[in-house]
């Protein structure tokens, strides 16, 4: 059910937003009353989103691998909005679908630079603008691989428990003050990351799900805008399953 006073007078800060589950989080996260600022590398999908978020939502473009950029659009958002109480690190790339020792080195590096470089410097931009106010919710988007480890998936697996990693311990570190900071990891769900994945390693993933379905992004947006809201107040470096019954712990 959408509350759409849940995120009044919020600012959120969406990577990956333009398209798939960050899209879907940054549309309710405006339908329920907050502002969006949307980062994604596609200049062209941020316009075609912003044009159906309406005037509550910015975009910028840039590439969360880049730290210069990343902080320079952190000032940019607070600029513009006042404040940012809210980070949700969802932008990512699978890499290539080949065992650790056929690996191409420079995809390693790739993944490693969006998936777990990118998480971080996200956070790190953001978090002075948290504390100046008191009040934070970070939510990185992890993967039921960073736990498990896919075959076949070496660099986005270890970005992926990199990203849990970096989360236990900036929940820790912020854990005294009015900031909290959690992660999700998902079970496959469908959407263009899948464009990215050899058709054996999806039905791979497919058959590890007890509920023998892929996850909807809208499962995903409930559970990271309950963890993105006031409600979410202890708890803290905490790891939020949505995967059909396939973690084990």
């Amino acid at each position: 059910m959408v509350d759409n006073t849940r995120f009044s007078g919020r600012v959120a800060v969406v990577t990956g937003g333009a398209a798939g589950i960050g899209l879907a989080i940054a549309q309710r996260i405006i339908a329920e009353g907050g502002k969006v600022a949307i980062w994604d590398r596609d200049p062209a999908a941020i316009e075609t989103a912003k044009a159906g978020l309406g005037a509550n939502a910015i975009g910028v473009a840039l590439d969360v691998s880049d730290w210069p950029a990343v902080e320079a659009a952190a000032k940019t958002v607070a600029e513009t909005f006042g404040q940012i109480d809210i980070l949700v690190a969802s932008a990512g790339i699978t890499g290539p679908n080949t065992t650790t020792w056929t690996y191409p080195v420079e995809d390693w590096r790739k993944v490693i630079d969006i998936n777990l470089n990118g998480v971080f410097y996200c956070d790190k931009a953001v978090v002075p603008y948290m504390l100046e106010k008191d009040y934070g919710r970070i939510v990185n988007i992890a993967s039921i691989a960073g736990k498990e480890g896919n075959p076949n998936a070496p660099a986005y697996s270890a970005s992926k428990a990199g990203v849990i990693g970096l989360t236990k311990s900036l929940g820790k570190e912020l854990a005294k003050n009015k900031i909290t900071v959690n992660c999700v990891t998902p079970a496959a769900v469908r959407t263009a990351i899948f464009d990215q994945m050899t058709q054996a390693h999806i039905d791979f993933m497919l058959s590890k799900i007890p509920m023998g379905r892929f996850g909807q992004i809208e499962e995903v947006a409930a559970l990271v805008c309950w963890l993105a809201s006031e409600e979410c107040s202890f708890s803290t470096g905490g790891v939020f399953d949505v995967s059909g019954g396939r973690a084990t712990y």
